[in-house]
């Protein structure tokens, strides 16, 4: 139990709370990633609950509130299944502590970042028959799980915009890759919203409430912001910074890894690139040389805005020392920002630059 069923290499960031992600070439070619793969970001204690004991609240704004079982939810409401990508917004949070150190939070590298397919319900489809008010411009989950980080403590929670808990993507997933949702991974039920940071998929949820402002929470007002470069985290008041939401188009490089010793000649280059909310990946450039000369790489075709691309080109690698570097572009035109050093801030969210291995070629 001790790594939750994960892979033996995954790399560990904390025990407890249990916080991991996979080597980054675990992740290679692997359109779907197993549940002995994906990530793990939690906050606190990982929640034991019974699923025949949990209920579902929805409450707030709404002219009907519900409690509702397990069972209810699958009898009440349609069962559907969206494959979607989640990725913590600490993901590549290592590039940004390169720059300049971020005390107190975990060197996240790529692999915060994994792709799923998700079985539940639509949750515009529970807070309809909630009777969603009007007043209500926000969404809010609370969770079980109690964390430290918080002053004082608290359980975790978040919330989203009713515009986008009303999209038909975002879920109420009881399932994980045709199997049972693990505990690990918020089992019973956790929220699921594609294209927006991990941080607002809130795990073992237990309460849904409409509300006319987002959600006050440690995790909403304080966490998951972007503080001014010059900011103290640790005196952060509520509402400081900017509200980390939908995702920045990014990518990173998964094979070969970092550090790698390999022969010089036809070397494949893999990796994945994520556009955000309702955006595709329309290109990816790599470089051997910095970004003086670029070759476009294959790219998957974009089945869905809520999954990863993965991305593949052969480079012929001379002897020596190199850099393979990676960039992607979104469906917008948008370009991944060349240098995290104007990326760098107090939290190290958002680290969308280019993405760079390091390699030996003899």
């Amino acid at each position: 139990m001790e790594l939750w069923g994960k892979r033996d290499d995954m790399v560990v960031h904390e025990r407890e709370p249990f916080n991991a992600e996979p080597p980054r070439v675990a992740l290679a070619r692997e359109r779907q990633t197993p549940v002995g793969v994906f990530y793990s970001r939690n906050h606190g204690p990982i929640p034991d609950i019974d699923p025949k004991a949990w209920r579902l609240r929805v409450d707030g704004l709404v002219g009907h509130p519900l409690e509702l079982s397990l069972r209810e939810l699958r009898e009440r409401f349609g069962e559907v299944e969206i494959e979607a990508t989640l990725q913590c917004a600490g993901n590549r949070r290592a590039g940004l502590a390169a720059v300049r150190a971020i005390p107190g939070e975990a060197c996240w590298g790529p692999g915060a970042t994994a792709t799923a397919r998700w079985s539940g319900v639509r949750l515009r489809d529970v807070l309809a028959e909630a009777g969603l008010g009007s007043p209500a411009a926000h969404i809010a989950f609370s969770a079980p799980d109690v964390s430290p980080r918080a002053d004082p403590p608290q359980p975790y929670g978040g919330s989203i915009p009713a515009a986008k808990a009303r999209s038909p993507e975002v879920l109420l997933a009881w399932a994980m890759n045709g199997e049972p949702l693990p505990r690990v991974h918020g089992g019973p039920l956790r929220v699921v919203v594609p294209g927006w940071i991990g941080a607002r998929s809130v795990k073992w949820l237990t309460r849904i409430t409409a509300r006319s402002q987002p959600s006050t929470n440690y995790f909403q007002a304080t966490a998951y912001r972007i503080l001014p470069a010059e900011a103290d985290p640790a005196r952060a008041e509520p509402g400081t910074g900017i509200s980390l939401g939908p995702l920045p188009v990014n990518c990173d490089i998964l094979h070969p890894d970092n550090g790698a010793r390999l022969p010089p000649g036809p070397t494949e280059i893999t990796g994945y690139a994520l556009a955000g909310d309702g955006r595709t990946v329309a290109r990816v450039d790599v470089s051997l040389d910095a970004g003086g000369d670029w070759q476009q790489a294959e790219l998957d075709p974009a089945d869905s805005p809520w999954v990863w691309q993965h991305w593949r080109t052969t480079l012929d690698l001379p002897a020596g020392e190199r850099h393979v570097t990676a960039r992607a572009w979104d469906s917008t035109g948008a370009l991944m920002p060349e240098s995290p050093l104007s990326l760098w801030n107090p939290r190290g969210y958002g680290n969308n630059s280019w993405a760079a291995v390091h390699v030996t070629c003899r």
